[in-house]
């Protein structure tokens, strides 16, 4: 046929650890962009700190999303597959860097219920990346 297109995949090869990198800055910078936009909205309005960890979450889920979105928008194939370990990595690096700065932190079941949210949220990610035009 000559009018049908060949699906070509942009970034060939299991695992280009570019591609995985700058999703992970762009999705870091985006949750980080929106943590210091809701700790303005929370000091400066009459909204709880009972809504921190809800917002937390919800900032979580969109950075993990974002980069799931990136990294298989590039790549090309295996979308839940590519955002699934995006969301692992992405989790992992904060409990990882939360474990060296945070004192007290503990390894508990709601991080675990975070990473399982996440894995599930970069697959979700990785689902709607791969179908991007």
């Amino acid at each position: 046929m000559k009018g049908a297109k060949k699906k070509v995949v942009k970034n060939s090869g299991p695992f280009n650890i570019w591609t995985y990198g700058r999703g992970l800055v762009r999705g870091y910078v985006l949750a980080l962009m929106l943590f210091l936009l809701s700790g303005i909205i929370i000091t400066y309005s009459s909204i709880g700190e009972g809504s921190i960890p809800l917002v937390s979450s919800v900032i979580s889920i969109l950075g993990v999303a974002y980069a799931a979105i990136y990294v298989v928008a590039n790549i090309g194939a295996k979308g839940w597959l590519h955002g699934a370990v995006i969301g692992l990595v992405f989790m992992l690096l904060l409990v990882i860097l939360s474990k060296m700065f945070v004192t007290d932190y503990v390894v508990d079941k709601y991080v675990s219920y975070k990473l399982l949210i996440s894995i599930a949220t970069g697959s979700i990610g990785g689902m709607i990346g791969i179908n991007i035009k």
